[in-house]
């Protein structure tokens, strides 16, 4: 089980890059047009270094549902190695047999 403060932290930025998302996109459009003149564009690049850093969506990482386990990580069903193993040794995943010789 992982620290329950490192998944709170994860729940956190997970908000933040809710929150701000729009906002972001919205500043990223205006520096990317070279048509706007240079001081609009770095006005705009100063109000995004404004923003928090925990709201851009590069600071994410993914996390098991159930244990909060960051590395071994199956993305397509959110959960890590150890828990696909024990939820398929309870015949709880549909389709996963657990081999063994």
């Amino acid at each position: 089980m992982a620290k329950k403060s490192m998944v709170e932290r994860e729940k956190k930025r997970e908000r933040l890059v809710q929150k701000y998302a729009a906002k972001r996109a919205a500043l990223k459009e205006v520096i990317n047009d070279q048509s706007l003149p240079m001081e609009e564009r770095f006005k705009a690049s100063l109000k995004l270094a404004e923003l928090p850093r925990n709201s851009s969506a590069t600071r994410l990482h993914n996390r098991c549902q159930l244990s909060g386990r960051p590395h071994a990580y199956y993305r397509k069903l959110k959960l890590s190695r150890i828990a696909l193993r024990e939820l398929g040794s309870h015949g709880q995943i549909p389709g996963l047999v657990k081999s063994s010789w």
